[in-house]
């Protein structure tokens, strides 16, 4: 793989300026924007980008740093399902918590916002609660969003509960956008100098990136990952107007910034310094970047990634039509076809062939391309496997230069299995998925040497790219992405059964 961006340059870079940021105040509120942790989509498009980065980052800074973490009472309602993983909001904090405390990051406690007596959102309360994190209820705020003087009032802000904070830097994060941030910062701001304390309030968010073009590669992919929100990237008005600089901003934070202006001013009882929303920003990825050409082809690739993502999300009625247009024009800005994606052709390329070969049109395919040398290497479905997972097996036998007509898993494991699956847990799939064939290869690889050379390739999948002819399962999702690999799919149901494992 290519490398084009330099994360020990951005670490040293963005830590500077975030202590240069507080060195002013007595307290920084940093909203962090995006993920905090396994920033997988920075990491496709800034290659050589640490998905962990940013949490290094305030490792770094730890004896500094404490974080509250947000979510929206809500989301927890609706059950809404972080996208990268595939877990819900409420499981998600979870995993932040256990992740942060593994960095030795302090985590002060987890807002829940708009907050009116949920039952759900009561029970996850007590869950936190049960487990020793301290939990503050945040409620809609009176007067928002165009009654400034309610608004920063003891009926606004004021009533919500002061958390108090003892380190200068505190991290206000959350599962996903919409989950209350904001207001919880400028909650605490109005809290800090009722107090007589000089607190202030930053962004950190990493994307679109503001001092490189519009137009650029990386800033669009930005809005491929977001047409579900509606973000549209912009020249930021305030600041081409304050500075005769134009920088890239997003539309809601520009059609956001003269109430967040106007409040933040009402909280101070002065002119804010900042002159626009790009002000508010402490990203400094932009200085980690060593190669232009490298990130304006990944960030071709995530773009076409992303259609692809969009396409199966209308198919299954998950997106409007609206949504997956904004997808289908982003692709046209750039000129991008489906077909740019390598590994999408020799997938259907191997369709076809099993096509012609068997005279079935109900035929699936896959294909993988390998980081480390982009061979591409394909599987089709069978009745013992289904077309990932086949796929694997023959890239781990490719890695391990095993010839491809050898067994790697005896028949004398996989009929048990079969069986098992048809027989007594009623399987609607009968073919194993990958996740299972892996498991099935690991059995074999305690008597078998050669299964055990293949087991030891499967770090080498990494970075691999693939592609299926057809929408494939959660399950073989979230095996695939815990291999490392990336994978897109063509809108195609993989049977004509309404049920089956999305």
């Amino acid at each position: 793989m290519q490398i084009g961006f330099d994360s020990e340059k951005y670490l040293e870079e963005q830590s500077k300026y975030i202590l240069e940021k507080v060195r002013s105040y007595h307290k920084l509120y940093l909203e962090f924007g995006g993920k905090l942790m396994f920033d997988l989509h920075a990491k496709r498009v800034l290659p050589g980008f640490d998905e962990n980065s940013k949490i290094k980052l305030l490792q770094q800074l730890s004896d500094k740093v404490e974080v509250i973490i947000c979510i929206h009472a809500g989301d927890i309602t609706r059950n809404k399902i972080q996208g990268d993983f595939g877990i819900t909001y409420d499981m998600e904090v979870f995993r932040m918590i256990d992740n942060l405390r593994k960095y030795n990051l302090e985590v002060n406690s987890v807002v829940i916002t708009r907050y009116e007596k949920q039952a759900s959102a009561s029970l996850f309360i007590t869950k936190l609660e049960r487990r020793g994190i301290k939990v503050y209820k945040h409620r809609f705020t009176k007067g928002y969003p165009m009654d400034i003087d309610t608004i920063v009032s003891d009926e606004g802000y004021g009533k919500n509960p002061y958390i108090e904070t003892t380190k200068p830097i505190v991290v206000v994060t959350a599962p996903g956008p919409g989950s209350g941030k904001l207001a919880t910062c400028l909650s605490q701001l109005y809290h800090d100098y009722r107090q007589g304390k000089n607190s202030w309030y930053s962004k950190f968010e990493t994307f679109p990136v503001w001092n490189i073009p519009l137009k650029h590669p990386l800033n669009i992919a930005y809005e491929a990952a977001t047409v579900d929100l509606k973000d549209v990237n912009m020249i930021d008005p305030f600041h081409l107007e304050a500075y005769g600089e134009a920088t890239i901003n997003y539309n809601r934070d520009i059609e956001a910034f003269p109430l967040l202006k106007r409040i933040i001013e009402k909280i101070t009882g002065k002119e804010s310094e900042y002159k626009s929303p790009t002000d508010m920003g402490v990203n400094r990825v932009a200085f980690g970047i060593t190669d232009d050409d490298v990130i304006r082809r990944a960030s071709e690739q995530e773009i076409i990634r992303r259609y692809f993502k969009n396409a199966c999300e209308y198919k299954k009625g998950h997106i409007d039509y609206d949504t997956f247009q904004s997808a289908i024009f982003l692709m046209k800005s750039l000129e991008l076809k489906e077909e740019n994606r390598s590994v999408v052709i020799a997938a259907r390329k191997k369709l076809e062939k099993i096509k012609k070969e068997t005279q079935n049109k109900n035929e699936l395919s896959s294909a993988i391309a390998l980081s480390i040398d982009e061979t591409v290497i394909t599987g089709k479905h069978s009745d013992i496997m289904n077309a990932p997972a086949a796929a694997i097996l023959n890239a781990v036998k490719y890695l391990a230069n095993i010839n491809e007509e050898i067994l790697l898993i005896s028949p004398l494991i996989l009929k048990p299995i079969l069986k098992l699956k048809a027989n007594i847990l009623e399987s609607k799939t009968l073919a194993l998925d990958c996740e299972e064939i892996l498991l099935a290869l690991s059995i074999c690889a305690a008597t078998n040497p050669v299964a055990q050379v293949a087991m030891e390739k499967l770090s080498l999948l990494k970075g691999a790219q693939a592609h299926a002819t057809h929408m494939i399962g959660k399950n073989d999702e979230q095996t695939l992405r815990k291999l490392g690999i990336d994978i897109t799919c063509d809108p195609v149901f993989p049977t004509e059964n309404l049920y089956y494992n999305e």
